[in-house]
């Protein structure tokens, strides 16, 4: 069944345009909370949401769906995407929803689902949900229509947790820490966290009015970071998207970190502490050969998924690793979480600082990337990948980086855009490589 709704991270879209409408958001509650209803006890949902100003609206619609269909509600406020995949589970709920669009601009909003165990739903689940979109609601009678209530200290319960994930005997006393919130979910949570660890903390991108989410800050526009890094004459700093579920680290010369190397200072730092399984880590086609070749001199294995952090999980379950994630920085430590989780991630890196005693430079610095270029190409419609004129630029392209580098190209699953990636040991060639393909795109 080719899926209507769910992308590669929920349904997501513009807001008061189809399918993130109000009314769209109320049948989502109805049909996710018909399908997740089983057994005789009283059915919990778990909503959560970041600080976007359509957030009121779609939390309001999906809190109307839910309780139509018999469905109790709790309304935890904005928190970071792990932390609904955290309280779904601790609270014994039936279903977390995170309403949020992650990294995207404020005038966008999304719709993330979360099972009973805390994981992404699977493929087989979102394609159910949708079937009962195509169909009316079943309604259930006056005295089962569900409540609905806020708890105040969901953020409190996600600090105390995110700090749990920290080993007990290392403190950051004496590191100057930039956050960057992105004014976005977790503004409040981070900077507190990592206080109570003991660092000193500047933080930026805690302000959100409900439209400045990801404007200009976060893990998707590092560059007010890196500045404020070297001003202030940081020990590091830390980029978190809008739902928090994202890392991006600058280093105390300003310079960024990308997933890719957090990895690879994971990967190491918990093999030589034998907390590793599955002798490897588990990324997407996205992620640098630098990081294969590097893991492959150090006796460990790079799985590689599809684009999706979702995809990245599934592997890790069904071959047992706990280490995974991409090179944009949606990275799961699935000791701790079910779900990527940027502030947790950071905690791992700031406690490799805090053993090592070296400058985040030369910590982070862990392999040399090859020459990596990504490009997207924004469309209106149609499938310009299926043309004669793309798949004849991509074949040139892939014959041109034949034995020395490859080539991604892929739809969006998030906004209407293709992806075109290369890399490959020759920088000019790779860039001539991307701007054919762009060209063609661009063309069809």
């Amino acid at each position: 069944m080719t899926r209507r709704f769910f992308g590669t991270d929920g349904i997501r879209g513009r807001t008061n345009q189809h399918p993130l409408t109000a009314a769209m958001a109320q049948r989502v509650g109805q049909a996710a909370g018909a399908h997740f209803l089983r057994g005789d006890h009283r059915h919990r949902v778990v909503i959560g949401k970041d600080t976007r100003l359509s957030g009121y609206m779609m939390e309001t619609a999906l809190i109307s769906g839910f309780t139509s269909v018999g469905m109790d509600v709790v309304m935890v406020g904005p928190v970071p995407t792990p932390a609904v995949a955290m309280l779904t589970r601790s609270m014994r709920a039936d279903l977390g929803v995170m309403i949020s669009a992650s990294h995207n601009p404020y005038v966008d909003n999304g719709i993330k689902l979360f099972g009973p165990d805390g994981y992404k739903l699977s493929d087989k689940d979102e394609a159910a949900i949708e079937r009962r979109l195509e169909k009316e609601p079943t309604l259930v009678e006056p005295p089962l229509i569900g409540r609905a209530r806020k708890i105040e200290d969901a953020r409190g319960r996600y600090i105390h947790f995110a700090k749990s994930t920290f080993p007990e005997e290392l403190r950051l006393d004496g590191l100057k820490i930039v956050v960057d919130c992105a004014h976005g979910a977790a503004y409040q949570v981070a900077p507190s966290a990592l206080w109570e660890l003991g660092a000193e903390v500047v933080a930026m991108g805690v302000s959100p009015d409900g439209t400045n989410i990801n404007d200009g800050c976060g893990s998707t526009a590092p560059a007010a970071l890196q500045a404020r890094v070297v001003e202030e004459q940081a020990h590091i700093g830390i980029a978190l998207d809008g739902d928090a579920d994202r890392l991006i680290v600058v280093d105390e010369q300003g310079r960024i970190v990308d997933g890719d190397q957090l990895m690879a200072v994971i990967a190491i730092s918990w093999a030589r502490r034998g907390m590793l399984e599955g002798d490897g880590i588990v990324a997407t086609v996205m992620s640098n050969l630098g990081l294969e070749r590097f893991l492959e001199s150090n006796g460990l294995e790079l799985v590689r998924t599809q684009v999706g952090d979702r995809y990245v999980l599934e592997a890790m379950r069904e071959r047992g690793f706990n280490v995974g994630g991409e090179q944009s920085g949606h990275i799961i430590l699935s000791d701790y979480s079910t779900t990527g989780d940027g502030l947790v991630a950071a905690l791992q890196i700031l406690a490799c600082l805090v053993e090592e005693g070296r400058p985040a430079s030369e910590l982070l610095h862990q392999f040399d990337p090859l020459p990596q270029l990504l490009k997207n190409v924004r469309f209106g419609g149609g499938a310009p990948l299926e043309t004669d004129g793309v798949r004849k630029a991509i074949e040139a392209g892939q014959a041109r980086l034949e034995g020395t580098g490859r080539l991604v190209i892929r739809k969006s699953g998030t906004e209407p855009v293709i992806r075109v990636m290369a890399e490959g040991e020759d920088e000019s060639l790779v860039e001539a490589v991307v701007d054919s393909i762009c060209e063609a795109v661009k063309a069809a």
